[in-house]
């Protein structure tokens, strides 16, 4: 890829994300039997990787390409829109990303944000496949410019907004060893560490039981289920 910035136009919905934490509806047999098989390969809440910085990748070749295509076909199978090397037990700064099944997948490599909508923000529903059953709101810039490298050393930048900005944002924080629990706010982690210990599942309360119960209103989406990477 050239190191041109790619700009992608903003997502209408954030519901892929958190989609993740839960059987997903309305796929056969087979699609659950290699989502099963998937997600037996990502790494789980309470192993320390998780909680690691990842190292730069400073080796290009057959071998990081071979494990870059490996990432896709697991989030693909897994039915994920997100996946960071740090969640398949890899230390290496390495993400991979698709929203939506007509999107080419991108994988980014030693990536950093150079900048981020610090004043346009917004709250979104989050699920995760390293943990499992748990869906949490999350605020994040709206708006991202990040950089990297491919596979092959090289540079390139995106620009991403909505969804596909979110995505980015989660997986980064996977390399840094940050998980959604860190952004959410203190009850919300607090119940969601709870179904983790016990082996539950948790989600936020419903917008009917909010004050403003207009879809998309201030401070959240619209009603929609939420995403997982």
């Amino acid at each position: 890829m050239s190191d041109e910035t790619t700009p992608t136009p903003v997502e209408e919905r954030d519901d892929e994300l958190a989609t993740e934490a839960g059987e997903p509806e309305g796929i056969d047999q087979e699609a659950l039997e290699r989502r099963s098989a998937a997600l037996s390969q990502v790494v789980k809440f309470g192993d320390p990787v998780l909680r690691s910085a990842a190292s730069p990748v400073t080796e290009f070749d057959e071998g990081l390409v071979a494990e870059a295509d490996r990432m896709i076909g697991l989030m693909r199978d897994a039915i994920g829109v997100g996946l960071a090397a740090t969640q398949l037990g890899t230390l290496r700064r390495m993400l991979v990303f698709q929203v939506g099944s007509e999107a080419e997948p991108t994988v980014l490599v030693n990536p950093e944000i150079e900048w981020r909508s610090e004043e346009e923000t917004t709250t979104a529903e989050e699920g995760c496949l390293s943990l499992p059953g748990v869906i949490v709101d999350v605020e994040r810039p709206l708006h991202v410019r990040a950089r990297g490298v491919d596979v092959h050393g090289e540079p390139f930048s995106i620009e991403a907004s909505g969804l596909e900005a979110r995505v980015i944002q989660h997986e980064l924080d996977h390399l840094d060893g940050v998980l959604m629990l860190d952004r959410t706010e203190r009850d919300q982690r607090k119940g969601a560490l709870k179904a983790l210990r016990e082996g539950g599942t948790y989600a936020p309360e419903s917008d009917d039981e909010h004050e403003d119960q207009t879809p998309g209103g201030p401070g959240r989406e619209a009603e929609e289920p939420p995403v997982t990477e």
